[in-house]
């Protein structure tokens, strides 16, 4: 997902523009060029549909979730895919899913962690359609949930922010208090104090996944309080774009974004999302597919680190690949202890690690964050 020429960056930032405009207008979903359920001429195609909850041009958490469909379609000539966009985690999601189950889709993915009990509740009205839900944790015999230990490429990201950093202070653009997010933070934060022991890393939380203008300005505060790296979880470029315009540097999300913040962006945890969708779609077309709660490691390729910008150094590469082969070969995982919370109390014994069960709940802070959780 590496943009590579100045052309494409142009194309993604105006499509970034317009994405802005429509969701500034009242954010009404939009349908790809096939409606899903109305191409009369797809013959015995299998309809497969993505609803997304920003738009496809975010250049980030959607975009990458497109690029697995057109993913999917590139390797699945049979498969006829269809999108709405912009749908917002709230009763209007319920209706989108239902309108995509009724218009013939036999599997949907709903890509963002608020839908989870739409789908849930529309599943229960159309058992045939199998749909999988990206991030949350509610299954049933026609829902699976879909993931993938995006925390392991953070944690690295984090080594090399550590490294970069001379101020010791980092910033993080943080979308909302959930546990994904806040299991983001925190394995970032210990990959800077591995690389960087007197470094800290400061939280601002946005509330919104995806408002350029806002995640700007939650990395502009960020940057006046005297960070010098920028980290986001968030779904667009802004934050990177602050850093560089304040001649800082950054770490990206979601994709590749050096292509917004050439100068700026050191590297960023980044979603493949394709072969996934694949497997998935092929097994559903089988009648192989089982609902299970998948959460894909590193060594399944579904997440990984972008490339690194030219001012990343040799020492931090160094120490990302050291790291990198413990985590693919499963010798070593991120929050394995001991590990301490804010107030210094250890939460993670030396000698144990964390279940998948209390990453997923995770509430509290580790050692290093400079921040609150809302209640």
């Amino acid at each position: 997902m590496k943009f590579k020429t100045k052309t494409l960056a142009i194309l993604l930032s105006l499509t970034l523009v317009l994405g802005l405009v429509l969701t500034g207008c009242g954010g009404q979903p939009t349908a790809s060029q096939q409606p899903a359920g109305d191409n009369k001429a797809a013959g015995d195609k299998v309809k497969v549909a993505f609803v997304y909850v920003g738009p496809v041009g975010d250049a980030g958490y959607t975009y990458a979730h497109d690029q697995g469909r057109k993913y999917l379609e590139k390797e699945m000539p049979n498969v006829e895919t269809s999108i709405v966009e912009s749908v917002p985690e709230g009763a209007d999601a319920e209706r989108v899913l239902t309108e995509l189950a009724t218009k013939g889709n036999k599997i949907i993915f709903a890509t963002s962690f608020g839908y989870m009990d739409y789908v849930i509740k529309v599943a229960q009205k159309f058992p045939d359609v199998t749909f999988l839900h990206c991030s949350g944790y509610k299954t049933a015999p026609n829902v699976g949930t879909y993931f993938g230990r995006i925390y392991q490429a953070r944690y690295l990201s984090g080594l090399v922010a550590g490294k970069q950093s001379k101020s010791n202070v980092i910033g993080y653009v943080a979308a909302m208090p959930i546990p994904e997010v806040i299991r983001g933070i925190n394995a970032f934060t210990l990959g800077v104090r591995e690389a960087n022991p007197n470094a800290t890393v400061k939280v601002v939380w946005t509330n919104t996944w995806y408002d350029p203008a806002k995640e700007k300005d939650a990395a502009k505060s960020l940057l006046d309080a005297g960070a010098d790296v920028i980290a986001q979880h968030q779904d667009t470029p802004a934050p990177m774009q602050a850093a560089e315009e304040k001649g800082k540097f950054g770490v990206g999300y979601n994709t590749d974004m050096s292509s917004f913040a050439p100068k700026a962006v050191l590297t960023g945890p980044v979603w493949n999302w394709g072969p996934y969708y694949v497997k998935t779609v092929k097994a559903v077309v089988d009648k192989t597919w089982k609902s299970e709660q998948y959460w894909g490691p590193m060594s399944d390729k579904v997440v990984d680190l972008a490339p690194y910008g030219p001012m990343v150094s040799d020492d931090a590469k160094a120490l990302v690949a050291k790291k990198k082969e413990s985590i693919l070969k499963g010798e070593w995982d991120v929050f394995n202890g001991p590990i301490k919370d804010q107030s210094g109390q250890v939460k993670v014994p030396e000698g144990s690690k964390m279940t998948d069960k209390e990453m997923l709940e995770f509430n509290w802070f580790v050692q290093g964050v400079d921040g609150t959780i809302p209640k």
